[in-house]
Formats: C-alpha cells, structure tokens, sequence
C-alpha cells in the first residue's frame, strides 16, 4: 500500500522550526509574525452563546439548525451583497482549511483533472489536489483586457480557486476581475470556488464578493463563495465556517459529508449564529488590526522594507531584495519570526509574510527592534 502523504509536498512550517530556536533565544522573548492565528480574545457574547449551547447530547445535523440556515444568509445577504440566497445556497463546514483540503476529494477529482489556484496561494490548494490524485496547477494573477486566465487549459479544469484578499500578499481582485473571470469560468464550465475569508479585513481596497450581482449578474451557478469566522471573531478554535452559492453543488456536499459525518458541533453552530449576528465586535477587531498593522508597516518600511499589495487581509507582503530564507534569518536574529514567501510558491521567494495577529506588547516590541 502507497503512503498519500508521498503525494504532499514538505509540510512547509517544519523547515522554519530552527529560525524560531533562534528567536526565542532573544533577551527579549520571540515575537511570532509567522502564522496568522488570532490571540485576542473571542468577544463575550460568542462565548455565552456557546455555553448556553454546551448541554447538547444529541448529534448535531450536517445542515445545521434552521437558525444557523438563517444566519448565514441573511450575514451574506447583509454584508456581501447577495440577493435571494435559500437555506438550499448555504452549508456550514469544520473550519475552512478541512473544506479546501478535501474539495477535490469530494468533488470526485482524480487523475486527469486539474484544479487551478493562484501561482502566489495558501499551500493547501495544492494539497487539495494532491490528496485525491488530481493534478495542482497554478495560474498568473489576471491582467486587464486578456483573457483572465490564459495560461489555463479550460477543458482540463475541474476546480478554480481563487482568493481574494489573498494570502499571502494580501492583493485584492476588482470587480471587474472577478467578473470576466467568473463569465470565462461559465463559457468553459468550469466550477469557481473563491476564499474569501480575509474579505472584511480591507484597508486600502473594498474587498468584493464573487456572490454580489455585480459580479455574478444575480444567479450562483458555477460559483461557491468560502467564508470563516477564524479571523473576523477570532474563532480559529471553534472551526466555524460555511460556503455560500450553487445550490446544486452544496447539495451534492451536503451529501457526501453527511455520509462522512462531517458535521459542525451545535455549540459551534450557535456560536456562529451570535458571531454572525453582530458587527460591534467585527469593528472592534478590525480597530486593533489596524493600529498592528500601521505601526508594523512603518517600522519594516523605515528600516528599509518593501510593501507591495497588501491592502488587506492580515499580513504585509515585504521584501529586502533578497532571497526570502535571508530576511527569516535577519529577522529571528531581532527575535522577529516571519514567514518565507516561498511557503506560498515560487514567485515568493524573495519576500516574506508579516502577520499583524501578534499581541499589541509583542508588536511594540517588534517596532522597537526594527528601529
């Protein structure tokens, strides 16, 4: 019997384990920018929703509640534009990185087919495809007046992610981007999937859904939107996510993990019903990633960094002009642990990832080594 992880590249955070031995030696303590995990705490009324939830010894359904059903279209119906979404358009999911992990998978992709993702991606489109044989192929960001995707065999796609804000660099596609690629996306049939769970951490763009009319002219064929609340809520603990769109295609899902008993726990699900339901501590969140983001900007810019994209999302995308493994290095040596931009594909090497989701006495502290 084959092993499947010799299909899977290198799990890419091991190689940064003895740069982080080096950080931590500082006087100082390490300051971890390397990995965007929330550390502030998760706001009171999603904690009470979730206690109130806590004596619940039945299964909980693969849908979810009616409650949880109404919540997600109405948040999307709210905060993305959407218009006439069903409970039929909605499906919860057990945190967002499991759902493009075994997309492909239960999509029932395998050899032949390609799934497309950007050439500068989060790694696990990669593995996505890896895992169910298919095969991983990247694609060039799209330039304005070709056709979005050129570099793409569209009789060989099956799947197309794209992400938007992105991760790593934060870039975020325009509305018209998304546009024309969702029109060549239908002419071909290929299924869109769009992750965009950065989507309400704009700062110097107004990140757009693939759901909104504008984009998708009213109708979800074809296109399925991937929300988390891991970021928004700092709920990356509780695994609370949902996509949004085509209903046939979330039909097809909502079977197959229903046989898979993939189902979100009901404290969860009416947790994500209090989170979904209030933008008070959204805006809060958003306030304390904004002052992060402000002051590590200026620190890495004065001490000679580049920024490029970066309007939004929770990291900097910056550059010495050197190879990536080099600034890792420079950096731990101040007990600064970053990212190396070739974690995210080739096109990355000479820039790393600079996350915001640090504490505001750790990333003082970071302010005050780079200056």
């Amino acid at each position: 019997m084959s092993a499947v992880s010799s299909r899977l590249p290198v799990f890419p955070w091991d190689k940064l384990e003895p740069y982080k031995k080096t950080a931590l030696t500082h006087p100082d303590g390490i300051v971890d920018l390397s990995v965007g995990t929330p550390v502030d705490p998760v706001p009171a009324l999603i904690q009470e929703a979730l206690v109130a939830a806590a004596d619940s010894p039945g299964y909980p359904t693969v849908w979810g509640t009616k409650e949880l059903r109404d919540a997600l279209t109405g948040w999307c119906e709210r905060r993305l534009g959407a218009v006439d979404l069903a409970h039929e358009n909605v499906l919860p999911v057990v945190g967002s990185k499991e759902l493009v992990a075994w997309l492909p998978t239960q999509l029932g992709l395998g050899a032949g087919d390609v799934v497309a993702y950007p050439r500068l991606a989060y790694p696990t489109y990669e593995v996505g495809a890896r895992l169910c044989g298919a095969t991983p192929v990247v694609y060039d960001d799209p330039v304005a007046d070709l056709d979005p995707v050129a570099d793409l065999d569209p009789a060989a796609v099956k799947l197309l992610w794209l992400n938007s804000p992105s991760n790593p660099t934060g870039k975020v596609l325009a509305q018209d981007e998304l546009t024309r690629i969702v029109a060549w996306a239908r002419e071909h049939d290929v299924l869109v999937f769009s992750d965009e769970c950065y989507l309400e951490l704009g700062w110097e763009a107004d990140p757009v859904s693939v759901l909104h009319p504008d984009v998708c002219g009213g109708s979800y064929e074809g296109i399925v939107a991937v929300h988390s609340l891991s970021k928004r809520s700092n709920l990356a603990g509780y695994r609370a996510a949902f996509i949004a769109g085509d209903a046939a295609v979330l039909g097809e899902l909502l079977q197959i993990r229903k046989h898979g008993g993939m189902m979100t726990a009901a404290p969860v699900q009416a947790a994500t019903v209090a989170a979904l339901g209030d933008d008070a501590h959204v805006a809060e969140q958003r306030e304390r990633y904004a002052a992060r983001r402000a002051a590590l900007k200026g620190a890495l810019e004065a001490h000679g960094f580049r920024i490029e994209h970066s309007e939004a999302s929770l990291y900097l995308w910056a550059t010495r002009d050197e190879p990536c493994w080099e600034t890792v290095a420079y950096l731990a040596e101040k007990g600064i642990l970053v990212a190396p931009g070739d974690f995210y594909g080739e096109a990355g090497e000479r820039f790393v990832r600079v996350a915001f989701t640090a504490t505001d006495e750790r990333v003082e502290a970071a302010v005050k080594r780079l200056g």
